[in-house]
């Protein structure tokens, strides 16, 4: 009885000591981690590569701790990263374009990008059956931000399909955030909208989306992650690994069906349908807005810039190699 005793004891000790060394583990692998402060523009489900990348563990995979946080505009996406409240800033390039031409020695270079073309979807307050983009002559649209990548693709859309812009008015005046709301109370014919606003406006039947500004825009850098140049200089480590990442939720996106990917990002849209989440990443992977890589080429870099000139908001080109960081 003695022996047995002995030996109950000893198994239950075996199994404390082996509980502490599982806690220590993982107390440890916790510790390893490095906590990185992202700002994002905007929250869309644009972003599923992103999303799902941070949902499925990638970024912890590669020793990474993911603090992410809403800004809501790109201006204030690089304002935070100037100020170092960030470490990261994902928004369109355009921004970080203003901030070199600004003049400001530690500009932000761009090393990854996560979108491939805007990711707006045109919404009329009336069913359009066959919508050309005639029909926006004479009409207000609701566009985003003076200067901000969705208002200078649209303009830039408009002009490659023929439209003169002074046919229409595009009113810039509405914060991004607001510009559902202010739709939905009425304002404008039109307005431009990610989504799942597109989606909910469409379900509440208070409008409908009758194309597709990524389509009409083309192939263009259009969101993507940047950081001081003295940042990634001092954490190229991170930077590597924080591509590698994104990369992953690229893969995952793109080789994964719509209800696996709506699955993936669900708790980043709670308020969102599964069934309308599948819905959406389905109208986003038929425009091909994600693409296979976080590089991007000269290309469509000068793209970007060729719509900014279209938009008045630049005057000249700036050096690809100034701005895009490569991880060598």
């Amino acid at each position: 009885m003695k022996k047995k005793t002995i030996t109950i004891i000893g198994v239950v000790i075996i199994f404390i000591l082996c509980l502490m060394t599982l806690y220590r583990t993982n107390k440890s692998d916790e510790q390893k981690l490095k906590k990185i402060k992202v700002a994002e523009v905007a929250h869309s489900v644009f972003y599923a590569p992103q999303y799902a990348a941070i949902a499925n563990g990638y970024f912890e995979n590669v020793g990474l701790d993911i603090d992410l946080t809403l800004a809501s505009g790109a201006d204030k996406v690089i304002a935070a990263v100037l100020s170092n409240d960030v470490d990261i800033g994902f928004s369109g390039i355009e921004a970080t374009i203003y901030v070199y031409n600004g003049g400001e020695k530690d500009y932000l270079q761009t090393f990854a990008q996560l979108t491939q073309k805007d990711g707006s979807f045109i919404v009329s307050r009336k069913k359009e059956e066959n919508f050309k983009l005639e029909n926006l002559k004479n009409k207000i649209i609701i566009g985003g931000r003076l200067g901000g990548m969705p208002e200078m693709t649209l303009e830039w859309a408009l002009k490659e399909n023929g439209i003169n812009i002074d046919d229409l008015t595009i009113d810039t005046s509405i914060a991004f955030s607001a510009m559902q709301g202010a739709f939905i109370g009425g304002l404008g014919d039109y307005v431009t909208l990610f989504e799942p606003n597109a989606t909910d406006v469409e379900k509440q039947g208070l409008g409908y989306v009758v194309a597709s500004v990524g389509e009409l825009g083309g192939i263009v850098p259009y969101t993507s992650y940047s950081a001081r140049k003295s940042f990634i200089k001092e954490n190229k480590d991170v930077i590597e690994k924080f591509t590698k990442a994104i990369q992953m939720g690229l893969d995952f996106v793109n080789k994964s069906d719509n209800k696996t990917v709506a699955e993936a990002i669900k708790p980043f849209f709670p308020d969102t349908s599964l069934e309308d989440l599948e819905n959406v990443v389905k109208r986003y992977k038929e425009i091909k807005v994600w693409p296979t890589t976080t590089e991007f080429k000269e290309e469509s870099f000068n793209h970007l810039q060729d719509i900014m000139i279209s938009a008045y908001a630049l005057e000249e080109k700036v050096p690809y190699k100034d701005l895009i960081y490569k991880n060598k």
